[in-house]
C-alpha cells in the first residue's frame, strides 16, 4: 500500500496556508473610499444641529455677540451645562436613527471619567503649566499674589472644574463627535478635521480681547484634539485635556482665557512684554511659546499614542 502520509502533510500545509491568507484578509483594513452626501444624511447632520446648537441660536436671538470682558462660574456654568445636555441628547438621538452605538462617535459610555479622561486631564494641565514657565523663566510673567486660601480656594476650584468640565462636553461632542464622525466618512478624517476646528476657532473671534495668534492658537488646539481623538479611539482623553487646561488658565493661573479674565481665580498674575510674546489680553494662548507647546504636544501623544483606533474609512 503507498505510503500517503507526504501528500497528506503537504495538503494540510496547503490548508493552513490558505486559512491564514484568509485570517489577514478579513483583518486587513479596506480601502479609503468617500460616501457621497445624500438626502437623508443632510437631513440627519441639519437634525442633529438644530437640537445642539439650539441654546447658542436662542441666546444669540436675545442677546447677540457677546461683548463681555470676563467669565463668571453664575453666567457660565448653567450656560455650559445646558448646551452640553443638548449636543449630548442630539448625538443620543441621530445614534438611535442610525442604529449605532456612541462608541462608532468616540464616545463610549463606559469610559467616562475613565483612564483616559484622568491622563487627559494631567497633559492638559502639564502643557498650560509649560507655557506659563517658559514665560516665567524668560521674564515675561509673575504671580503677584495669591486671591484665594483654605476653604475659598475649594469652592471656586471646584465650581470652575465643574464649569470647565461642561463647557469642555459640549464643544468636544459638538466639534469632535457625531459631526466629525459623519464629515469624515464624505472627506477622509483630516480634511475634515482641519474643517471643524476652522469652524471650531469662529465663536473665539467675539471674544475680547482676543488676537490672531489666538485664534490660530485655537483652530490648532481643535486639530490637536482630533488628534488625540484619532490615536486613543476616544474623546474622553481630549475632554479631560480640555476642561483642566482651561481650569489651570482661568483660575489656577489667573491668566485671561481667550481673552476673557475669570472672576474667582486662585493666582493674581501679570506679564511685560510684546503682546506676541506674553499673550497680552488674549493670555498664553496668545503667545507664540503656545503654539510651540502645542507642537511638542502633538508630538508626545504621537510618542505616546503610535497606532490609530479611530477609524479613516466609511464604516
Amino acid at each position: 500500500m503507498p505510503d500517503k502520509s507526504g501528500s497528506g502533510l503537504v495538503e494540510g500545509l496547503k490548508s493552513e496556508g490558505a486559512i491564514a491568507e484568509d485570517s489577514n484578509r478579513l483583518n486587513a483594513s479596506p480601502p479609503v473610499q468617500t460616501r457621497v452626501w445624500d438626502r437623508t444624511d443632510r437631513i440627519r447632520l441639519l437634525m442633529w444641529a438644530g437640537i445642539a446648537f439650539l441654546p447658542e441660536l436662542v441666546r444669540l436671538v436675545f442677546h447677540g455677540l457677546s461683548t463681555r470682558n470676563e467669565l463668571t462660574v453664575r453666567c457660565e456654568l448653567p450656560i455650559q451645562a445646558m448646551m452640553a445636555v443638548f449636543v449630548s441628547l442630539a448625538t443620543w438621538i441621530v445614534s438611535r436613527i442610525e442604529k449605532r452605538s456612541l462608541i462608532e462617535y468616540g464616545i463610549p459610555p463606559r469610559q467616562a471619567f475613565g483612564g483616559k479622561f484622568w491622563e487627559g486631564s494631567i497633559w492638559g494641565f502639564a502643557m498650560l503649566s509649560a507655557i506659563v514657565l517658559v514665560l516665567w523663566t524668560s521674564g515675561h510673567f509673575r504671580i503677584d499674589s495669591a486671591a484665594l486660601a483654605g476653604a475659598a480656594f475649594l469652592r471656586w476650584a471646584l465650581a470652575w472644574g465643574v464649569t470647565f468640565l461642561a463647557l469642555s462636553l459640549r464643544e468636544e461632542f459638538a466639534f469632535r463627535g457625531y459631526w466629525l464622525f459623519t464629515m469624515s466618512r464624505r472627506m477622509r478624517f483630516w480634511p475634515a478635521a482641519l474643517f471643524l476646528s476652522a469652524i471650531f476657532g469662529v465663536p473665539h473671534l467675539a471674544n475680547h480681547g482676543e488676537n490672531v495668534l489666538g485664534i490660530l492658537h485655537v483652530i490648532a488646539t481643535g486639530l490637536l484634539f482630533c488628534l488625540m481623538l484619532r490615536r486613543t479611539g476616544t474623546l474622553w482623553f481630549a475632554v479631560g485635556f480640555h476642561a483642566a487646561w482651561d481650569w489651570a488658565e482661568t483660575f489656577f493661573y489667573g491668566t485671561p482665557n481667550s481673552g476673557l479674565l475669570g472672576v474667582g481665580r486662585f493666582l493674581n498674575t501679570s506679564v511685560q512684554g510684546p503682546d506676541w510674546l506674553t499673550g497680552g489680553a488674549a493670555g498664553p494662548e496668545g503667545s507664540i511659546f503656545g503654539i510651540i507647546i502645542l507642537l511638542l504636544c502633538a508630538a508626545l501623544i504621537h510618542l505616546r499614542f503610535p497606532k490609530a483606533m479611530y477609524p479613516d474609512r466609511p464604516v
